[in-house]
Parts: structure tokens; C-alpha cells; sequence
């Protein structure tokens, strides 16, 4: 049914530059305006990754004038003559008088909350209609998580098998192609697998080079946001669908049959290896999830990718993208302020400078620092490992994710860092925490080679301070973590160990966490 005949104003937020934009589908061109605000409220909220403003401004701009080109009327307020949403909105309202304006759900919460209090302000209705940039709805999932007290991502990720049909067997759509559901055992090659394989890589590099709007946005941000981390000329993301739908094909072609087995490596000289990096043109809607799976599938029935690699990338885009968008609508607003083991060491300065001597940490932190990116291995077993092991506070790790992710929004961020990484849930994302000694960064990486640590160290002079702090986070919880299943074991070994050698780890490990707030790190 359509609205009305009235006019009406659209606006298109930020991160949802979608063609299928709902409020975009329920208007009219020749009689609705679109109306998009670079609202310096918004993008100044954090201290934002220069790269991360980049992306989503040229993108804005650039989606803009696409659907001027297409005869739509638009009305665009830039960074310069926007303070706030508020004020913007308040003065459209008067000048253009609309009948109502029309808003696509927003993605995340304190949005969703802001824009219903705007509402009650309005000189006009407006009106939220339901999001479509996700295959699960927020009421489909609050209906599947019904009353659980733990929610398992494999068991969403299988009923969306079913309900999307993605690899299920033509003449059994109950079952999973293959006979598996999940591949991930032959997803987790190690880097003495990759140089055995003659260390191979992609057989294109991708080149984009900047447009002039997107010059244009980092001139601007220059005056606007001089101090924001990274460096204008080093940004090289798609800002229009066209181009992300071109990186799509270049992933599908040339890296997706290699990106199983290899998606778990990390290579100091080349961070992204086989990964898509399609994250942040998902996450603001210039590709859409379905799209991206069905490209993958399609490249597996044409013999184009193995089983294991297509299974492993569609997992993370309708299983883990979805999973984690439902969590956080399902939590919030409490979600945010969780810290189920009361952590509270605060975030150490070398995650803004990448200097500190681990080259593991400094590896993926310069990696950050520098394009706003690195994949979910470096962030879950590298970064996220030591906050969590650190005992640093939960809501200051969310905070600097969501400053420092091109791809970062809260509703993606929330779930993976409090609740995956750093287990503040309570275990409610994750059924153990994600903690690891410095032998899993050996195994999987080539950080330890270079560093001026050694894996093989458990303590004393030279020893790796992952080990100190595994061993030392399972000795602080182990209260906790002795009642679950998954963590037993090591806190028994613990347990089990001589005492005087129990407190020489914990009092080297104590000594290094000190150090971290007096910007040393260095122990005896």
C-alpha cells in the first residue's frame, strides 16, 4: 500500500547506502527528496580512523549523486554546515515542510534512540521502517533465541542454511551439501603448512586509486579532523557499488580457492593474504550479504572453489554477521556496559602508537594504525587475546575497536569484542574464552621470529609474556572458569603445578601488567 500522495523526505543514513535502502524502496521519485546529513555529531563522536571517515563520507557523496544522476531530488548537507542531525532536520522540516520523514531502521542502538527522541521534536511524523540490509530480522532471531541463557552461532548458522538453501543438497534441502555443515578442520593450515605449499598468494593486488570526491572528502577532513590516525593517500576501499561489486568478483576469482585453507595464517609481509575485505562495503550496504554468498556458491558448483573455502566464507557472512547483529538487538542497551570478569586495567597507550616489543602485537597494531584493517585472526587471537588476558576493561577495548575499524560499527563491533574476544558476557557469545599462549602465535604467524621474545620461554628472562598472562588469567579466574567444561583443564593443570613455581609466573606476569601503565615493558 503505497504511504500517501503527499511528499515526503527520505534520509539516508550513513551506513545504509543500499540500493534496496528501505525507505529509499517506499518512495517516489519526482514527488520525494532524499536527504542525506554529514552531521559533524555523528562523525566526530570518536576519534575515527582517518580511513574509516574516508570510506563512509566519498561513499555517501558518491551514492548521492547516483541517485541524483537517476532523477532523484536530492538534498545534501556536508560536514562544513552540518553540526547535528537535530539542527538539520528542524530547519528541512521548515524550508521544505514534507508531510513526514521517512528513515530506514537504523543499525545501531544509540542511533535508533536518538532518531525516536527526534521524532518527539519534529515539526512532522517521522516514521521507521524495518531494515532490510540483513537476512535475519531482529524479531526472527528474538523469536529463535526465545528464552535461552546461551545462544550457539553453529546452530543459527544451520537454520540459516536451511532458510537461504545455501549449499543443501538438491534432493534433500534438510541436509547439507556434502554431508557437513562446517569445514572449519580444514580451515586452520599453519605457516610451516604455507611455506611448505611454496607460500602462495594472490595472483592480483588490487589497485584503486582515489576520485576526485574522494579527494575532495580528505582535504576537507585535513581542516575538519586533523589529528585522526592514518594518512589520506594510503585509503584504497571501494566508495560505489559498482567498484565493490568489481572487488566481489576479484575475491570470488582469485582468492576464494585459497581463502580456507589459509584464512587462520598471518603473514607480517602480507596481512590480508586471501581475505575478501569485503566487510566494509557489507556494513554500509554497498554489497549485499545474499549476494556475496550466492557468488561464492556459484563459484563452487562451477568447480571454481573448494567445498571448504565457499562452507568457511558464506559461515562468516549469513552465520557470524547475522549471529552477532542478533545478539546485540537481542542485549542492548545492557549489553554494553558487561564485564563479567571485572576486568579493569585500563587500555594500554602503545594500542595508539603501535610501539611496544612484541612484534605480534605491534605487527597487528601497526596494521590498524595505518589502514584501519586487519582480519579476524589478528583482531580474535592477537589483539583480542591480550585485552583479554591483560584484564583490560572491556568498555575501553569496544571503544577503540569502533574508533579504529573501517568496517566497525557498534552492532558488529558489541558481540566479537565483549562477548567473543573478551568473554565479558559471561560466556553467552562464546562457550570458553579465546585464550592463548605465545606457541599458538608461533604456530599460526611469523610475529616471533622477529621478536626480541621467544615462545619457547615460559618464564623468566626472555619469556614470551603471553605465556605469563595464560597462565596468570587462568590462575585470577579460575574460580569461574573451573565450572566450565571448556576451561577445566587448563585451570587444573594449573592447579597441579609446584607452588613456588606458581608464584614466579604470577609475580612476573603482575610485574608486566604493571609495566603497561608506566609505558615500559620490561621485567625481570
Amino acid at each position: 500500500m503505497p504511504i500517501s500522495s503527499e511528499k515526503h523526505s527520505i534520509l539516508i543514513l550513513p551506513d545504509q547506502l543500499s540500493e534496496r535502502n528501505a525507505a529509499l524502496v517506499s518512495a517516489r521519485k519526482g514527488r520525494d527528496r532524499l536527504l542525506f546529513v554529514e552531521s559533524r555529531q555523528t562523525f566526530g563522536k570518536l576519534p575515527y580512523h582517518r580511513h574509516r571517515l574516508m570510506l563512509l563520507l566519498s561513499a555517501m557523496r558518491h551514492y548521492a549523486e547516483e541517485r541524483k544522476a537517476d532523477g532523484w531530488d536530492v538534498e545534501y548537507h556536508r560536514l562544513e554546515n552540518a553540526a547535528d542531525m537535530r539542527s538539520v532536520l528542524e530547519a528541512h522540516c521548515r524550508d521544505q515542510k514534507p508531510s513526514s520523514v521517512l528513515v530506514t531502521q537504523p543499525n545501531n542502538y544509540d542511533e535508533q534512540l536518538a532518531l525516536k527522541m527526534l521524532g518527539i521534536k519534529l515539526p512532522v511524523p517521522l516514521t521507521i521502517i524495518p531494515t532490510t540490509q540483513f537476512l535475519c530480522s531482529r524479531e526472527d532471531f528474538l523469536e529463535m533465541a526465545g528464552v535461552k541463557k546461551r545462544l550457539l552461532m553453529e546452530t543459527f548458522y544451520r537454520e540459516m542454511r536451511r532458510r537461504t538453501g545455501l549449499l543443501m543438497e538438491a534432493d534433500d534441502s534438510s541436509k547439507p551439501l556434502g554431508g557437513q555443515w562446517n569445514y572449519d578442520q580444514e580451515n586452520r593450515a599453519t605457516f610451516a603448512d604455507w611455506k611448505k605449499a611454496g607460500m602462495p598468494r594472490p595472483k592480483h593486488s588490487r589497485q584503486l586509486p582515489q576520485d576526485e570526491i574522494t579527494q575532495e572528502v580528505a582535504r576537507e577532513l585535513a581542516t575538519i579532523y586533523p589529528d585522526a590516525l592514518g594518512k589520506a593517500a594510503d585509503f584504497a576501499l571501494p566508495v560505489t557499488r559498482e567498484v565493490s561489486l568489481e572487488c566481489l568478483r576479484e575475491f570470488i576469482e582469485s582468492r576464494l580457492p585459497e581463502f580456507g585453507t589459509w584464512q587462520d595464517l598471518m603473514v607480517s609481509e602480507d596481512s590480508d593474504l586471501f581475505h575478501s575485505i569485503l566487510s566494509p562495503m557489507l556494513n554500509i550496504g554497498l554489497l549485499d550479504p545474499m549476494e556475496c554468498a550466492l557468488a561464492a556458491e556459484k563459484a563452487f558448483k562451477e568447480g571454481k572453489a573448494p567445498l571448504h573455502a565457499v562452507e568457511g566464507f558464506i559461515r562468516q557472512v549469513i552465520g557470524w554477521r547475522e549471529f552477532v547483529n542478533g545478539v546485540y538487538w537481542l542485549k542492548m542497551p545492557e549489553y554494553a556496559s558487561v564485564n563479567g570478569l571485572s576486568a579493569t586495567r585500563s587500555l594500554p597507550e602503545f594500542f595508539y602508537s603501535g610501539e611496544t616489543s612484541m612484534n605480534c602485537l605491534s605487527t597487528a597494531l601497526r596494521g590498524t594504525l595505518d589502514k584501519g584493517f586487519n582480519h579476524h585472526i589478528q583482531r580474535l587471537m592477537v589483539l583480542g587475546n591480550f585485552l583479554l588476558m591483560a584484564g583490560i576493561n572491556p568498555q575501553e577495548a569496544l571503544r577503540w575497536f569502533n574508533e579504529m575499524y573501517v568496517d566497525a560499527h557498534d552492532w558488529v563491533m558489541a558481540a566479537n569484542v565483549l562477548g567473543m574476544a573478551l568473554h565479558a558476557d559471561g560466556g553467552f557469545m562464546a562457550t570458553k574464552p579465546y585464550a592463548a599462549s605465545g606457541a599458538y602465535i608461533s604456530k599460526m604467524s611469523n610475529y616471533c621470529s622477529s621478536c626480541s621474545f621467544s615462545p619457547s620461554i615460559k618464564s623468566g628472562k626472555g619469556a614470551c609474556p603471553l605465556n605469563l598472562l595464560y597462565w596468570n588469567f587462568f590462575h585470577t579466574n579460575q574460580d569461574l572458569l573451573i565450572r566450565n567444561p571448556r576451561t577445566a583443564m587448563p585451570v587444573r593443570s594449573w592447579q597441579k603445578r609446584d607452588a613456588k613455581e606458581r608464584l614466579k609466573i604470577v609475580a612476573e606476569a603482575e610485574s608486566f601488567l604493571d609495566s603497561l601503565s608506566h609505558h615500559q615493558e620490561s621485567f625481570s
